[in-house]
């Protein structure tokens, strides 16, 4: 990797950390402060201000993807970092949950992921491009491990209202990065009024679609269960689920990078790919068949993070390769997306699943997903990384 680089890597991994780890902080510590504000006692109305953040992302990642085809990266993630900015004030001077609502909102319309990641494609080559997108998808699980042993300590020194007013800090740092750290941005071609038309058309972007979509929603679907598994069989307190996500993570990080780098080095994209899909459905049956008995939990806990931060450094790439340049954008707005609508649904669907059938509906169901999503994967061919863009794909 060139020096410019390995800067755009480092600095792009920077401004997603910053924003999500604003957003990774409320989630161990809101359902117990909500109980103490006006509207709190409402689970409702409590897990739509944590899922309002994904829901409103979802309707806008295509629009910011798209923007920033057609007017530069940087202006666009400059202006989504100031609407989460925004939304990050409202909910810190909240005095109830509908305005906490509303600055959940607010933040979710910030949906920079899209415009984030294809700056990421325009300033690395094919071959180096996956080690950037692992460096982002790092810094995102590192993030989440770190807010598991923060947020009790940070809630417990400056209150929620101080982490909201810690998080539009955090994006104010973010733009600061884009605006003095990552490289200058190259040229985007000028997207055409067919170009989102053309992203729907085509079917190897739709298959990492449903990908993207069905790893998230299995991921939230997970967290729906296994903190009430690490209670009931480990007899872990909530304040010490770190002690099995922190090293499970960790763990993870040292097994994907030498994946990683066998996808790019000897060109196995797909069998990294598709080895990772497989990995997730192993942990699913494998949970749904050992329950909630602690080191299997946490053996299988390990596995999934290997499988998850694979495939979240794999797939941004292999989509950012074959998207058309004047494309490229909006193809990640619709994989944003989808990604979004994963993680709304995955709290739906995984509450409903087992509060009717239990928590073993919940990982056969996301079992079952996960070979549906390897058949399609298995039809799948990355250009090699060297190659031109094929003209068509099927």
């Amino acid at each position: 990797m060139t020096p410019d680089e390995r800067r755009a890597g480092m600095s792009l991994a920077a401004i997603f950390a910053l924003r999500m780890l604003g957003l990774f902080l409320i989630l161990p510590v809101f359902a117990v402060h909500a109980k103490g504000i006006p509207g709190g006692d409402d689970l409702t109305l409590v897990g739509l201000a944590i899922g309002a953040y994904g829901l409103t992302q979802a309707f806008l990642q295509i629009a910011y993807g798209a923007a920033s085809d057609r007017f530069g990266r940087k202006p666009v993630i400059v202006f989504g970092l100031l609407l989460f900015l925004v939304g990050s004030v409202v909910a810190a001077l909240a005095d109830g949950i509908y305005m906490i609502i509303v600055g959940r909102v607010l933040q979710g319309a910030g949906a920079i992921s899209a415009a984030v990641t294809a700056l990421a494609a325009d300033l690395t080559r094919d071959q180096h491009r996956t080690k950037v997108m692992a460096m982002i998808g790092s810094s995102i699980g590192l993030v989440f491990a770190l807010s598991m042993v923060a947020a009790p300590l940070l809630y417990q020194a400056v209150g929620m209202d101080g982490i909201f007013w810690l998080t539009a800090a955090l994006a104010l740092g973010a733009i600061g990065v884009i605006l003095w750290a990552v490289p200058a941005a190259p040229p985007v071609p000028r997207a055409n009024a067919g170009s989102f038309l053309g992203v729907l058309r085509d079917g190897q972007l739709m298959r990492l679609n449903f990908g993207v979509f069905a790893l998230h929603l299995i991921q939230t679907t997970m967290w729906v269960m296994v903190p009430a598994a690490l209670v009931a069989g480990g007899g872990l307190a909530l304040a010490d689920h770190w002690k099995v996500y922190l090293p499970a993570v960790l763990v993870s990080f040292v097994v994907m990078v030498p994946a990683v780098i066998i996808a790019e080095r000897h060109d196995r994209l797909k069998q990294v790919f598709n080895a990772a899909v497989l990995l997730l459905a192993v942990v699913q049956f494998g949970l749904y068949l050992v329950g909630d008995a602690l080191i299997p939990l946490a053996l299988l806990l390990t596995l999934f993070f290997v499988a998850f931060n694979i495939l979240e450094a794999t797939q941004p790439s292999w989509i950012s390769r074959i998207a058309p340049p004047a494309s490229k954008g909006t193809a990640l707005g619709v994989y944003n997306t989808l990604q979004s609508v994963g993680l709304f649904l995955g709290g739906v669907v995984g509450g409903w699943l087992g509060q009717q059938y239990g928590a073993g509906a919940v990982s056969l169901a996301c079992g079952v997903l996960a070979l549906l999503w390897l058949a399609l994967a298995a039809t799948m061919n990355p250009p090699p990384l060297r190659a031109a863009p094929a003209a068509t794909r099927g």
